[in-house]
């Protein structure tokens, strides 16, 4: 493809970007061999000084524009994103999705700050940075991670690794006496804008952390941490062994409350059941007793057709279904 170079600079060193228009200058078709973007997530990305540009081709500047056009396979647009990255997070992995889906085609550079730097501007982290370098290099997103990379960005580094934008929430960032690190970048056209994600940040772990820490703390020891490793008084590893006792007790108690309660469910249930099915069988008896001794029952029609019967009665003055009328009546209106 044509290559393009220009010696157009920044007050601060940085190549400006240029316009729409190509310029005049052309050169001889040399191939590109910068790196490409991973195709395969079966590895982590690689370190950049694993795989460094070698590309002998003239890197040419792009405006944002002609990024965003799309450029030709083997020229991939640069995107340079840093950050400290300390508790790698969702909002972090956000970031990068958006740095690395700027433009159609572009590969993702992500450059980690050293502990010694983050600790002078910034504070202590919680991962060292053996494991924010290794956080990084596992985001699909990433295509290469630079460690130690510098707090302010410089025109040598940026050339040195050919970068062509570079990628950040737009919110100024002071920092190292600076109202904003990005501000040079920003006036020479390589600065495009992420969005952060709103309720998740490294500082907000953290907080949530150190506001329930004896909870966190009565956890580890749990798990088999000692106060030493812990951080631990004497005095708060025993009360905090007796909290975790009593809570083991309440736990205990909790479940006996639910089998017991569980257990009277089930009495309530067959209760139910057994006084339902009285309910059907005393039914079944009484309907059964008045077919039989009925005013139309079996009983009376027989006693009609049998005179013997007459002698029978003599002894009470009625039909005995009468002596059992008044007592079936009063057992079909009694409750359960």
């Amino acid at each position: 493809m044509p290559v393009l170079t220009t010696d157009a600079e920044s007050e601060t060193g940085i190549p400006k970007s240029l316009s729409n228009e190509p310029p005049s200058e052309t050169m001889e078709e040399i191939e590109h061999t910068c790196p490409q973007p991973r195709l395969t997530l079966t590895a982590p990305a690689p370190f950049a000084d694993e795989t460094s540009c070698q590309c002998q081709a003239p890197h040419e500047k792009l405006t944002i524009a002609q990024a965003r056009l799309g450029t030709p396979v083997d020229r991939p647009v640069r995107v340079y994103a840093d950050g400290i990255f300390d508790l790698f997070h969702s909002g972090h992995a956000r970031a990068l999705m958006q740095a690395k889906t700027l433009f159609p085609n572009s590969y993702l550079l992500v450059g980690v700050c050293s502990d010694d730097l983050t600790h002078k501007f910034k504070g202590f982290t919680v991962m060292n940075e053996a494991e924010r370098y290794e956080a990084l290099r596992h985001c699909r997103y990433v295509d290469e991670v630079i460690r130690d990379a510098p707090w302010t960005l410089t025109p040598e580094f940026l050339e040195k690794h050919k970068i062509d934008f570079v990628a950040h929430d737009d919110i100024p960032y002071s920092s190292a006496g600076s109202d904003d690190v990005y501000k040079h970048i920003k006036e020479a056209g390589m600065f495009v804008p992420t969005q952060r994600t709103e309720g998740i940040s490294t500082s907000d772990i953290i907080t949530r952390i150190v506001r329930d820490y004896d909870v966190y703390a009565r956890r580890n020891l749990q798990r088999g941490y000692t106060a030493k490793e812990l951080n631990v008084s004497f005095i708060n590893e025993k009360k905090y062994r007796f909290q975790n006792q009593v809570d083991k007790m309440k736990e205990k108690v909790k479940n006996v409350e639910e089998k017991s309660k569980e257990f009277v469910n089930r009495v309530e249930e067959k209760s139910h059941d057994l006084i339902q099915k009285w309910e059907e069988k005393s039914r079944e008896f009484i309907g059964n007793f008045l077919e039989l001794f009925g005013p139309d029952g079996a009983w009376e029609a027989h006693y009609k057709l049998s005179p013997d019967l007459i002698q029978f009665s003599s002894f009470t003055g009625e039909p005995p279904f009468k002596m059992y009328q008044k007592q079936i009546r009063e057992l079909a209106n009694q409750d359960p």
